[in-house]
């Protein structure tokens, strides 16, 4: 865990100030080199407030920046400020301002920092030394701090993000082997002596001392009445300052955003852009904090700049989420914590339906009382170290910094309890509303009989059993209580997350609710290999997803303000809608709501494309979670013809972690299916239902998976293993796990998606294996068809046939593979050349890239053999208890995970949870034996998420699991998740139908 932070207040920062009734002589003249990434304005204007305080003590400052001159100079003018242009890192890459391109900010960040760094740490080295800096600070340029290190110059980091936190996300999605990016640029940080840390701050693992301060806010040059009187506005006019750095792509402002008597102030507008008479144009260079100050609300993106300006000056601020930078939960949550905060959908940002969103941002309160001399402190603290002040102790080398960067800097990681750095007010919000709906084997006799009162005592259920299960009592008990929302904003000070808050509108308790679950899964054997057709063994994991399904005519829907608004401005009158809510957004970095209406998913009178629906749901990539849920729509339309003539209201509440290689997302689609399912009167079986899911998967998110995930969450049942040949999905039944024998998963805490390039690229590779396979076979068969009978094996033709027309890599039995076609495919093959030779790979689901290089040979491999593996390890299974049938599986789980590793799926974390695995099994525990775990694996999609572990099933066997998880965390600072348990499949649950009791008022 990190070290606990020193908290600088403005009480303590006056002390370390005015000490002294006769002040201290003053310090010595010093010199700074002070380094502002290049990521926007935002950084450099809170710089601002720093460089000025040092200014003011006397010092000088050499900013090294891209930001133009005017951003410092209008705020400090002075001769011992200089101004250095150099650009040394490119922040987030963003195609306009509000889309971040994750592939070309690796692709900028290689070109501008990682390409030329020698040469850069040579000039800055030779710079540093020249103008003979005292101390280097960095917002939040990496190499800095190394640049500092070689010339023995001391450095310290002013931020509240670090650069492997942002670029973490990134890497999943553009390829593993980009990696090393995050590598050097926690090792950069590494050599950083402290972290100087603003408030709103995300985890920065590769900072192991910190000093909290805090805001740092530019402060202001003019009133609130002058700034009015300058622009001609009266104090009655309300104003909404639009502040987004640059306007999204292709949109054009219109008079009728604004509600009526409504006046705008556009920030960052070209000079040739025309606007409405009722929006302001200003200039470039205009002092932004006045005009916050002078304004009713905000509008714009969040970024710490405009979150810091808008608490301190109590402004409400609405604001849309920029996609895929992690900055963004921990600000937007300060912000609402302080009733600061309104969050827009970016559809309704570029339809201009602004209004609902308007009127309730300046019904707000804003209450933020907190300190804003920032700027001040972290100056004191900077003079103080560039004196030689040590405010950090020798507690951790910057070598096991190092190692904890490397295994969390790729993680955005919010469980509960779970994360280094979250404030303190955020862990709070999370304990008290309990977002995780837990877990069946969590709740005590006494916990459930609670839960099976107060659920039935609010709901009848119509139909279904619960059997039994704690965490679907628990989310009945959270259905109840959504009643209970609006009455607690009324009478408390607990305040409510936004998601609950919408769900507490979501349904009319007059109507019939629908409830489903589905489990989550754990890969035992079989994984990746399912997309060639492989015998795959999987076990529902006891964590599931609930989804609660109201069908409603559409004039008894509640709809929310915005759609209400939408639906208003069409002049349609009501027409079916489909609202979602999803629980625990705030953990995921995603929009907690989404709606749409049904009539959206028809193109000229059908349903639209799976392309189209694609597309649809890509807009916005903070609700693009919704393609998972509101996508099964679509799919039930196109597949079976369902025709969707009422609204539809749906709650997601999932227990199943993201990321960890779980089918977190399979959980979700089949949960939300069969509870659409089941409202509107289909009756699906577990295993069409699974296919189904497929579909939205591959068709509508995009995703490149099997169809193992979808038929363990539907057909599953609880500790039993799920036995089915993925061609394309025969389920051969259920494998009783036998008693002696138990199963963990265990979280790397390395995030996992099935999304991102390399998942792609190896199935990709594996598909080219299959094309050149069958190529291959064809050749051999026409040199076959030309030989004497006499001189050709028995079934030589018809194996040869049967490979040339091969369906799935897992038929060429592994013998047929290294006598034949093991040294005939590549190694790897550029997608151009495959291209040019086979003209296709004949996967539905990915496309070759020609511009990319594929691993084809271990990509092909790994199919073939793990089929084998499968079948032994089922075998196995039932053969006589023995310490050397454990054994054998375990080293089946452990060839399947040097499999992984030679496609390129391996991970540091889950290579050092199998490495801890064997050191447990292979070592003396005691005189009476030796450890009771066997094999350990990597699951799912690899590149990270969790290891399944096989074991004894006794309690020397559960402790040794728990050393594994201690000794995880002393390496690595995080602490790993453990999976134990199993739950029924969503086909096995079946359905609750409910009805909200009415409660009756007794006469006294």
């Amino acid at each position: 865990m990190e070290e606990e932070a020193i908290i600088i207040d403005s009480t303590t920062a006056s002390k370390m100030i005015m000490s002294n009734p006769s002040p201290p002589p003053p310090p010595p003249t010093l010199v700074f080199a002070y380094y502002v990434t290049g990521h926007g304005f935002g950084h450099a204007t809170r710089v601002v407030e720093v460089v000025r305080h040092l200014i003011l003590a006397g010092h000088y400052v050499h900013v090294v920046t891209g930001a133009p001159d005017f951003v410092f100079t209008s705020e400090v003018q002075s001769p011992r400020l200089f101004l250095r242009k150099v650009l040394l890192d490119c922040g987030a890459v963003q195609a306009d301002a509000l889309t971040v391109d994750r592939l070309a900010s690796l692709e900028k960040y290689s070109e501008t920092a990682v390409a030329p760094r020698a040469s850069i740490l040579a000039t800055e080295v030779e710079w540093l030394k020249l103008i003979k800096a005292d101390l280097v600070v960095s917002d939040v340029v990496p190499v800095a701090c190394r640049a500092a290190a070689d010339a023995g110059i001391r450095s310290v980091c002013v931020t509240n993000f670090s650069w492997d936190f942002i670029y973490a996300e990134y890497v999943m999605a553009a390829g593993y082997h980009n990696r090393s990016i995050v590598w050097q640029i926690a090792e950069d940080y590494s050599h950083c002596e402290f972290l100087i840390r603003l408030p709103g701050y995300c985890p920065m693992p590769a900072f192991r001392d910190v000093i909290d301060v805090p805001l740092v806010v530019r402060r202001l040059h003019k009133s609130r009445e002058e700034v009015r009187r300058e622009l001609g506005i009266g104090d009655d006019v309300k104003l909404v300052i639009l502040n987004f750095g640059g306007q999204p792509a292709g949109w054009k402002l219109k008079e009728e955003y604004l509600p009526p008597g409504w006046l705008c102030l556009v920030c960052g507008a070209s000079k040739d852009q025309e606007v409405p008479p009722n929006f302001i144009k200003l200039e470039k260079d205009v002092y932004t904090p006045d005009l916050i100050a002078a304004s009713d609300c905000m509008l714009g993106k969040i970024g710490y700049g405009t979150c810091s300006e808008a608490l301190t000056y109590k402004l409400p601020f609405v604001f849309v989420r920029r996609d895929y930078f992690n900055e963004e939960p921990f600000l937007r949550n300060m912000l609402e914590h302080y009733h600061c905060g309104v969050e827009m959908i970016r559809r309704d940002l570029l339809t201009g339906h602004w209004r609902p969103y308007l009127e309730r941002a300046v019904s707000l309160k804003p209450c933020y009382e907190g300190s804003s001399n920032g700027g001040e402190v972290a100056a004191c603290i900077l003079q103080d170290t560039a004196i030689g002040k040590k405010y950090t102790s020798d507690k951790v080398s910057g070598s096991r910094r190092l190692r904890d960067a490397i295994v969390l800097g790729y993680q955005l990681q919010r469980a509960p309890g779970r994360d280094l750095c979250i404030p303190e007010w955020y862990a709070n919000a999370e304990n008290e509303l309990g977002l995780r709906t837990g877990s069946p084997g969590g709740a005590t006799t006494q916990q459930t009989t609670f839960l099976t009162n107060s659920y039935t005592e609010d709901f009848e259920i119509l139909h279904g059993d619960r059997l039994g299960l704690p965490d679907t009592m628990s989310f009945l008990k959270s259905l109840a209580e959504l009643d209970d929302v609006y009455d607690s904003v009324k009478n408390t000070e607990k305040r409510q997350i936004r998601e609950r808050m919408a769900a507490a509108s979501l349904f009319n308790w007059e109507e019939d609710i629908v409830v489903a679950r589905a489990p989550g899964r754990l890969d035992v054997v079989g994984g990746i290999a399912d997309y060639s057709g492989s015998l795959v063994l999987q076990m529902p994991i006891r964590e599931a997803c609930h989804v609660a399904v109201q069908k409603i005519h559409p004039s008894k829907q509640k709809l929310w303000k915005h759609a209400q608004a939408r639906q208003h401005a069409k002049g349609q009158g009501s027409t079916p809608v489909l609202q979602i809510v999803s629980y625990g957004s705030e953990l995921s970095n995603r929009g907690p709501t989404f709606d749409m209406d049904i009539s959206d998913f028809m193109d000229d009178g059908h349903p639209m494309s799976y392309e189209k629906a694609k597309k649809y749901f890509s807009r916005d990539p903070s609700q693009k979670w919704a393609a998972y849920v509101a996508g099964t729509l679509l799919v039930l339309m196109k597949e079976l013809g369902v025709v969707f003539e009422n609204s539809v209201s749906i709650l997601v509440s999932s227990a199943v972690p993201e990321g960890k290689g779980v089918s977190s997302s399979a959980s979700v689609e089949v949960s939300s299916m069969s509870a659409i399912a089941a409202a509107h009167g289909l009756d699906i079986s577990p295993r069409e239902l699974a296919l189904l899911c497929q579909k939205v998967e591959n068709n509508i998110v995009g995703a490149p998976c099997g169809v193992m995930d979808q038929m363990t969450s539907a057909c599953g049942e609880a500790n039993q293993l799920l036995a089915m040949v993925c061609q394309p999905a025969e389920v051969l039944g259920l494998v009783e796990i036998p008693g002696h024998i138990r199963f963990w998963g265990i979280d790397s805490g390395l995030r996992h998606s099935i999304g991102g390039a390399d998942y792609g690229s190896v199935r990709v590779g594996a598909f080219m294996g299959r094309k050149i396979i069958k190529s291959t076979a064809s050749a051999m068969m026409s040199s076959a068809n030309g030989m004497n009978p006499d001189e050709l094996e028995d079934n030589c033709v018809e194996m040869l046939e049967a490979e040339a027309s091969l369906d799935y890599l897992c038929n060429v039995a592994p013998h047929r593979y290294e006598a034949l076609y093991a040294k005939m495919l590549p190694e790897s093959m550029p997608g151009e050349k495959f291209l040019e030779k086979y003209t296709d790979h004949n996967d539905l689901v990915t496309v070759v890239d020609n511009k990319r290089s594929y691993g084809v040979r271990a990509a092909a491999r790994h199919p073939i053999y793990e089929n084998f593996r499968v079948k032994a390890f089922k075998a196995l299974l039932t053969s006589m208890m023995s310490d050397e049938q454990l054994t054998a599986l375990g080293e089946l789980m452990y060839q399947c995970h040097c499999s992984y590793s030679a496609c390129g799926l391996g991970s540091d974390g889950t290579d050092r949870l199998v490495q801890l695995v064997q050191e447990m099994q292979h070592r003396k525990i005691s005189k009476s034996g030796e450890g009771s775990l066997y094999g350990a694996k990597i699951t799912g999609g690899g590149c990270g998420g969790t290891v399944c572990v096989i074991g004894k099933n006794c309690l020397r066997s559960t402790e040794q699991i728990l050393q594994i998880q201690q000794r995880y965390q002393d390496a690595t600072g995080y602490l790993p998740f453990v999976f134990e348990g199993s739950s029924p499949g969503a086909g096995k649950f079946g359905y609750l139908r409910i009805r909200r009791r009415r409660l009756s008022l007794s006469p006294n």
